[in-house]
């Protein structure tokens, strides 16, 4: 397991050898040591990327490609290893972690392809302009990536990818949750064969580090997936010096089941994207909107479903729902639903911690809450974790209305058999994504960006290259005045 940081293609500890602990949330226990560090830290890392910058703007095209496909191929090899990891420090179930690395794999391979894909440059009609113009994506520089604790490989490879493909050398600030994931995926890129400076990882205190990237000159790209409290302390400091900003942030996405939907489909479809990860998403749904007239049908094949779920360390076999990630997240829930109870919601089932003999008291039961309003802390902040607060809807206009209401707008779900009138209120939704009858509608060949106060930017699909290599025009004509037309 590596422990240090790498700078410049070296392994180090902070400069004054200070350390922070990385714990198994199940059960409180110690994994490791991290360094905590610090701006001095940071700083080195920027310095270390920005003198590999020029070698990575110069490195062909098929060599980028070939790298971006060699990571993802030992991602593959290493695979056992990498989700065990994860799953120690986040707390996961195994099989999640899995599809966690599969998933964030398949951003470096798409970043790949579409590098490949894509044109070196665009010629514009001279016709059209009286000149000779050029168009070529250009390389920003030196990218600063900061990742959240609940997807660490996933978040880092959405960034890492297009980054490494328009030839950004990175500094990377992992959560404090789990540095470990992110250290192994470094270690695995030196193994590799990326080139010293072209990554850098460096742990410790968010404020100092973050701080360290909006005062170099260096950094052309901050690239951050969290809060939306925390993106909006970061565009203020990035005020200092603006350097571009990619932001992902919170989400608070409506379920929406119209009058004509298959209630066995949209059940289950909510029970994958609920239940990933525990509830811990940014895209999972924390307003559940049923027609009324599948309220009895619907809650009863929901609480079965919810009632298999299986609470456990991540590493045990059979386990379908793993610990919140701290003390902080279970309080946050336990807010939640007391709130919702105290304005009038009917606890259907759970509401409670669950206990694990042996682990920490981090563990909460599969909750449905029923004619829960827009008033509820649920319907209007990120719960986090496995509680389904449901409202009943007679008009699929007061759906809407009460869908688009909040400040967020990153994903949705609608379910419905007849597809025309299911796409005609996913088009009345003002979130980024839309699943239709689709419970995972985030991939990597597609763009994946929220509206409103959910972010700035695009990660995944071509859009994603854009970010971190814009459009650069060049405007010929030549020494006598002539655009060289004939």
């Amino acid at each position: 397991m590596e422990t240090r940081n790498l700078i410049d293609g070296q392994w180090v500890d902070a400069g004054d050898g200070a350390r922070m602990p990385v714990l198994d949330p199940s059960d409180g226990s110690l994994i490791a040591h991290v360094p905590a560090c610090g701006e001095a830290e940071a700083s080195r890392a920027v310095n270390a990327a920005a003198r590999a910058s020029p070698s990575f703007q110069a490195m062909a095209t098929s060599d980028r490609i070939v790298l971006l496909h060699g990571i993802s191929a030992l991602m593959a090899e290493r695979i056992d290893d990498l989700a065990e990891l994860l799953t120690r420090e986040q707390g996961k179930p195994i099989l999640e972690s899995r599809g966690e690395v599969e998933y964030a794999r398949s951003y470096l391979d798409g970043a790949a392809f579409e590098l490949e894909r894509q044109p070196r440059e665009t010629v514009v009609d001279p016709e059209l302009t009286g000149k000779n113009i050029v168009i070529r994506p250009t390389s920003l520089g030196v990218a600063a990536l900061i990742t959240p604790w609940n997807f660490p490989y996933a978040m880092l490879t959405k960034k890492l990818g297009p980054a490494f493909a328009m030839g950004c050398p990175v500094v990377v600030k992992p959560s404090e949750e789990t540095p470990l994931s992110t250290l192994a995926f470094a270690r695995l890129c030196v193994d590799a064969g990326v080139p010293d400076g072209f990554l850098n990882v460096v742990t410790g205190d968010p404020l100092p580090i973050a701080s360290s990237f909006f005062d170099s000159p260096d950094v052309r790209i901050v690239s951050f997936t969290g809060s939306t409290a925390t993106g909006r302390a970061l565009v203020t400091a990035s005020s200092r010096r603006l350097p571009r900003l990619a932001l992902e942030l919170g989400g608070h996405a409506p379920f929406i089941v119209l009058e004509d939907a298959d209630i066995e489909s949209a059940v289950s479809g909510l029970m994958v994207s609920k239940f990933r990860n525990g509830g811990q998403t940014c895209v999972s749904p924390n307003r559940i909107m049923i027609h009324r007239s599948h309220q009895s049908e619907f809650v009863e094949r929901l609480a079965d479903r919810m009632g298999a779920l299986v609470a456990g360390r991540g590493l045990e076999p059979g386990t379908t729902l793993g610990p919140m990630i701290n003390d902080a997240a279970v309080e946050k829930i336990e807010k939640h639903v007391e709130d919702a109870l105290r304005h009038g919601a009917e606890l259907f089932m759970g509401g409670e911690r669950v206990h694990v003999d042996g682990l920490a008291s981090r563990f909460y039961e599969p909750t449905i809450l029923l004619d829960c309003t827009s008033e509820m802390l649920c319907f209007n902040e990120e719960t986090f974790g496995p509680v389904c607060p449901i409202m009943f809807f007679d008009d699929v206009e007061d759906a809407i209305r009460i869908a688009n209401e909040l400040p967020y707008g990153l994903a949705s779900y609608v379910w419905g058999s007849d597809s025309v009138q299911a796409l005609g209120v996913a088009e009345r939704l003002h979130t980024g994504i839309v699943g239709i009858n689709d419970p995972a509608p985030v991939t990597c060949w597609t763009p994946f960006g929220g509206r409103k106060q959910s972010g700035w930017g695009i990660e995944g699909g071509a859009g994603a290259l854009d970010e971190y290599a814009p459009p650069k025009t060049y405007s010929i004509v030549d020494s006598e005045g002539s655009t060289g037309q004939r």
